[in-house]
């Protein structure tokens, strides 16, 4: 008989070929502040994304960082996103979230900056994993009120305790599928400062989310998707979220795209090396 060969680390491979020539292109379209015109993105990017600030913060969170990064327990949930490109176990350890799921400093220092600088209010996050970004994001703006949604149980236990090693306490941690908390959790929404999508990978789940999300959206609300070039497929929702009416700049930072809706911008769209 004739043995087939498996297909998902074909499909996996794929992918890891699309970020690399992705990257590449990139590189090439991607430009700093000498090659942007626009006075609000001019700012952005000196005042938050080129900042070198060392916030006290940085070093308590990677403190805790390097701790998960040593953690051999294992935990397993059921990944109801697109998966991973570096394991389909469904078991995993907590060293392999902190390394693979959570967000790099680099990222989630941005995430702080831009949440330090604009201060929002009423804060959602797609994707608790264990909690790193999420307390980046709170030790920003202490005085927020942040959301955070994670759809495996064991995950979110350990994002638990390392909000309480943290001592954070603005949080409202939900778990459960996207899918089956979204809608109740939209219904008592009234307005969104800043979301962070960084939950299902797929096109049709990030547009869904997107356009509900919108409904609760004002002028000055941002947007920030993660992996944007994930997949060809989350590519092409990036391309969809950037032509929306009322999408008016968004930023290009290839692991994460940013959105505004600010009324007095012309619409531009800026790939920035970062």
């Amino acid at each position: 008989m004739k043995r087939e060969l498996p297909i998902f680390p074909y499909f996996r491979s794929m992918q890891k070929l699309f970020l690399v020539y992705s990257y590449l292109k990139y590189l090439l379209k991607s430009t700093n502040t000498h090659g942007v015109h626009s006075p609000f993105v001019f700012g952005l990017l000196n005042d938050v994304v080129y900042n070198k600030t060392d916030y006290y913060v940085y070093k308590e969170i990677e403190a805790l960082r390097t701790q998960l990064l040593e953690d051999t327990n294992t935990v397993s949930c059921i990944d109801l996103g697109a998966g991973s490109l570096n394991s389909r176990k469904q078991t995993r350890t907590v060293k392999h979230h902190a390394l693979y799921s959570a967000k790099p400093a680099k990222y989630a220092q941005l995430l702080f900056r831009l949440v330090n600088h604009f201060q929002p209010h009423h804060i959602l996050e797609l994707g608790t994993s264990l909690g790193i970004t999420t307390a980046y994001i709170s030790k920003a703006n202490s005085k927020s009120n942040i959301t955070t949604i994670e759809g495996c149980p064991e995950i979110a236990a350990i994002a638990t305790q390392n909000f309480h090693l943290l001592e954070i306490n603005n949080i409202n941690q939900i778990t459960g599928n996207f899918d089956e908390v979204l809608p109740a959790l939209l219904n008592k929404t009234e307005k969104l400062d800043f979301v962070f999508f960084d939950g299902n990978h797929r096109k049709k789940a990030t547009l869904n989310y997107f356009e509900q999300y919108l409904t609760k959206s004002t002028e000055t609300t941002i947007f920030v998707f993660d992996d944007i070039y994930w997949s060809r497929e989350m590519k092409q929702a990036w391309d969809e979220i950037k032509t929306n009416k009322q999408v008016t700049v968004t930023i290009d930072l290839f692991y994460l795209g940013i959105v505004f809706f600010r009324k007095e911008q012309v619409k531009q769209h800026f790939v920035i090396r970062f």
